[in-house]
C-alpha cells in the first residue's frame, strides 16, 4: 500500500483550549475532550495543533469531528512532523519494547494505542498473521502508512483488519474488516505457555483472542497444579483458554460456560487439541448469571471459580449499573467456593477502577456471608502496557481471592 501524508504541520488548523483546560496535556495526557475547546475545528483524522487559551503550543493530535474525544495526541514534540517517518519510527518503539519480555507464545500484541504513542491503533501477531483494529479518524486516515510499516519491520505478509468495535460509531467510522494484505485460511494455532490454542482472527472478541489474560492463564494452571483442584468452573469462558489451563494443571473436570456457541465450540476444539480427554470437561452455552443461580439452589461446590466477563462498563457513565452487576456475580461465584477454594475475578471495563472493582468484590463477599483475602493482584499482560501519564490504559483488573473456612 502506498504511503501518503503531509509534512507541514505549521499550515494546520489551530485547536484553542479554554482557559485552564491545558492542565491534562501538559501532563502529557493524549485526549482532549469537547468541552475543553474553545474554538478551531478540522476533518475527520486531520493533524491540528492543540494550543492553551494564551497560545502556547501543547501537542499535535488527530482530530475527530463527533467523538466526545474531539482530539487525541500524536506527539508534545513542537518540532515534530506527522509524517511516514514518525508512524515508522512509533511502530518500531513498540515493537523493539516487546523485546523486553519472555512471553512465552507467538501470540502477542505489538501495538497497545495510547500506551504505545498511537492513539487508536491496536496490532496484535498471531504467529506469522498480523491483526489490526483502526478505531480512530487519525488512525484509520494514516491507515495505508501504518500497514506499510508494519508489513516492513515484522517482515510479515499477511495482516488481517478487525476494524468492527462499536467504538468506531463514535468516530463517525463504519465497520471495516478484510485482509489489508495477504489472503488465505482466517484459522490460526498459537503457541502459549506450550499449549496450543486455536482462534479466528475474522470472528470472535477483539482480534480473535484475549491475548491480555496469559499470565493469569499461566498462574492459573500454577494453582491448579499445587491445589490440586477436582472441580472448576469457568464462567465466560469464550474459547477455553482458562479451560485448558486448569486442564494442563491437573484439574480433574472443569465446568466452561458462554453464551455463545461459536465460542464454545472453540473451546472444545482446544481441548481436544491440547489431548485433553473430553470426559473431563462440561461444555455450557448459557446465561452465566442464570447458570449460577441454579447452581446456589441445587448445593453445588467448586475448588476453583473464573470470572471473567464482558465489558459491563465502557466508560465511568455506566460504572453504576455495571457495579451491581459485577457485585451479583461475585456473590454467587463466592458462595460457590468450597472452603479453601480460589476465585479468580476480573473487570475489563475502564470505567470501573481498581480500588473500585476490590470495594465491589469485598461487598459481595459481605453480602454471600463468606470471607475471603487477597492472595494476589493481576492485570494485563505486559505486552499490553500502561503508562504513567495514562491511566486508562489500566483496563483489566484481578484479583485472585481464597475462601476462608467459617467461624
Amino acid at each position: 500500500m502506498g504511503a501518503a501524508g503531509c509534512r507541514d504541520n505549521s499550515a494546520m488548523n489551530i485547536i484553542r483550549l479554554k482557559e485552564g483546560r491545558e492542565r491534562s496535556l501538559l501532563r502529557r495526557h493524549p485526549w482532549v475532550f469537547d468541552g475543553a475547546i474553545a474554538s478551531g475545528s478540522g476533518a475527520s483524522g486531520e493533524t491540528v495543533r492543540i494550543e492553551s487559551h494564551a497560545g502556547q503550543f501543547l501537542g499535535w493530535a488527530a482530530f475527530s469531528p463527533t467523538s466526545k474525544i474531539r482530539a487525541r495526541v500524536w506527539s508534545f514534540n513542537e518540532a515534530q512532523s506527522i509524517d511516514a517517518a514518525f508512524f515508522a519510527a512509533r511502530i518500531a518503539q513498540a515493537i523493539g519494547a516487546r523485546s523486553y519480555f519472555d512471553l512465552q507464545s507467538d501470540g502477542l500484541r505489538l501495538i497497545h494505542g495510547e500506551s504505545d504513542g498511537l492513539p487508536g491503533l491496536v496490532v496484535d501477531r498471531y504467529g506469522g498473521t498480523l491483526v489490526a483494529q483502526f478505531s480512530s479518524c487519525g488512525s484509520e486516515k494514516w491507515k495505508a502508512v501504518i500497514v506499510d510499516a508494519l508489513l516492513a519491520q515484522t517482515g510479515l505478509t499477511r495482516l488481517y483488519e478487525r476494524s468492527d468495535a462499536s467504538v468506531r460509531q463514535l468516530e463517525g467510522l463504519s465497520e471495516a474488516t478484510g485482509w489489508l494484505a495477504g489472503a488465505g485460511d482466517t484459522g490460526i494455532v498459537i503457541t502459549e505457555h506450550g499449549w496450543q490454542l486455536s482462534l479466528d482472527v475474522a470472528e470472535g472478541h477483539k482480534t480473535g483472542f484475549y491475548l491480555d489474560q496469559r499470565d493469569s492463564r499461566h498462574k492459573f494452571a500454577a494453582y491448579a497444579r499445587r491445589l490440586g483442584f477436582k472441580d472448576v468452573l469457568n464462567c465466560y469462558c469464550y474459547t477455553g483458554g482458562f479451560t485448558v489451563a486448569a486442564l494442563a494443571g491437573g484439574a480433574a473436570h472443569v465446568t466452561s460456560i458462554d453464551s455463545s456457541g461459536p465460542a464454545i465450540e472453540r473451546a472444545r476444539a482446544n481441548v481436544a487439541l491440547n489431548g485433553f480427554d473430553a470426559s473431563r470437561t462440561t461444555m455450557l452455552d448459557a446465561d452465566v448469571n442464570a447458570t449460577l443461580r441454579q447452581y446456589a439452589k441445587d448445593g453445588r461446590v467448586f475448588d476453583a471459580i473464573v470470572l471473567d466477563p464482558p465489558k459491563f462498563a465502557p466508560t465511568v457513565n455506566h460504572a453504576e449499573r455495571a457495579a451491581r452487576a459485577y457485585k451479583d456475580i461475585n456473590r454467587l461465584a463466592l458462595s460457590l467456593l468450597a472452603p479453601g477454594g480460589v476465585l479468580f475475578t476480573y473487570s475489563c471495563s475502564g470505567g470501573i477502577s481498581a480500588d473500585l472493582f476490590h470495594k465491589i468484590v469485598a461487598s459481595a463477599g459481605l453480602d454471600a456471608g463468606v470471607d475471603a483475602f487477597i492472595s494476589e493482584r493481576m492485570g494485563g499482560a505486559p505486552d499490553h502496557p500502561m503508562t504513567v501519564n495514562f491511566p486508562e490504559g489500566e483496563y483489566l483488573k484481578g484479583l485472585v481471592l481464597v475462601k476462608r473456612p467459617a467461624e
